[in-house]
């Protein structure tokens, strides 16, 4: 008896034992599915100033609350905009720090975003913006509700310049041509009148020789390939005309295209056997310049590539732009006249066209 009392005390000894050993040492947390924030604007809509583009001050602010996963730990925040209908399948995304539940955009800095979403300056476009939010890369992230935007950005203008034979190699200086992008995305363009031996050039940031865009490309083939501060000249095709330049500082690579150009010719000005060029202007506007002496004797009209296929003159009754102030028609039309003699600027706007491409019928002009 004595024996089996004292082996019960033993074992329970033992029992204590283990239940001391497996004393309670924190709580077992496991996290829910998550409750995703909250997420508001300062304002829907957005009309974009291009005048308060150095302002620093906030045009749009979205704030949101934290996300709910059943307990106090680390959450991943992602404001994320993207163009409305692209379904959120290329976001502009921005991490947010811990605990950070607002952020702010000046001009500046929200118009670029919105160009890199591919929207246009000037064209009011939906551009849609969530929280993504997220405990860890082995939990799916959740979402706050989503905030429609309406909004209207700039183009960001922007420019680089052309040195080259064809003008004298004078720049810095007032006979430089441009290349222009109109967002200042990386892609610039512009229209050059190389000169028959005339070829060579440079293309520069700004209206100095301290940096410029070259080539290692061999010396006397066309160029392909962009250097910044390369050691060798660019060469356009070596058949003299107007070319469309296309470089690309982003890809680091230039192109030609051989593009229809325009004139001016009549007894107006140096005759109907003589063509006085227009001058594209690098600017977006798709417009050829002349300025020259005109009589109001005469008459002239705008032709292309100093042939008579195509030349634009004054509609004629019931032709196409006919009654539309400053419209010319290329088919059907009538010579142009001054109203008085004297140093006039003419301007005709059209759609640039590669050589052998169709022009449009109809086109601007403007006559100062």
């Amino acid at each position: 008896m004595k024996n089996l009392l004292t082996k019960s005390i033993a074992l329970g000894s033992i029992v204590l034992l283990m239940l001391a050993a497996c004393k309670k040492d924190g709580t077992l947390v496991v996290a829910n599915s998550g409750k995703a924030g909250a997420l508001t604007a300062s304002s829907t809509t957005l009309l974009l100033n291009s005048n308060q583009f150095t302002d620093t001050s906030t045009i749009v602010r979205f704030n949101f609350t934290q996300a709910n996963y059943g307990y106090q730990g680390s959450v991943t925040n992602t404001l994320q905009i993207d163009a409305a209908g692209d379904n959120w399948a290329n976001p502009y995304s921005v991490a947010l720090t811990n605990k950070q539940f607002t952020k702010g955009f000046n001009t500046a800095d929200f118009n670029n975003l919105l160009l890199k979403l591919n929207l246009r300056g000037g064209v009011t476009s939906q551009v849609s913006v969530r929280v993504q939010q997220s405990i860890g890369t082995s939990v799916t992230p959740i979402y706050t509700n989503v905030v429609p935007l309406t909004v209207t950005p700039f183009n960001l203008k922007a420019w680089l310049y052309v040195a080259g034979a064809y003008e004298g190699w004078a720049n810095p200086g007032p006979n430089e041509d441009s290349l222009y992008s109109a967002t200042n995305n990386g892609i610039f363009v512009g229209i050059i009148n190389f000169t028959a031996g005339n070829n060579q050039f440079l293309v520069l940031p700004a209206k100095n020789w301290t940096h410029k865009y070259a080539t290692n490309d061999p010396q006397g083939s066309t160029s392909s390939t962009v250097k910044y501060d390369g050691p060798n000249n660019f060469y356009a095709p070596s058949t003299a005309g107007q070319y469309q330049v296309t470089i690309n500082v982003n890809a680091n690579t230039i192109s030609f295209a051989l593009v229809n150009s325009y004139s001016i010719i009549g007894d107006a000005a140096l005759g109907w056997g003589t063509d006085s060029p227009m001058k594209y202007i690098n600017d977006g506007s798709n417009s050829w310049v002349a300025t020259l002496p005109l009589v109001s004797t005469g008459a002239f009209k705008v032709r292309q590539n100093n042939d008579w296929t195509y030349s634009w003159g004054i509609p004629k009754a019931g032709s196409a732009g006919d009654g539309i102030p400053g419209t010319l028609n290329d088919s059907q039309n009538n010579n142009i006249t001054v109203s008085a003699s004297g140093t006039h600027t003419v301007t005709f706007t059209v759609p640039v066209t590669l050589s052998g491409v169709t022009p449009p019928v109809t086109a601007a002009y403007t006559v100062k």
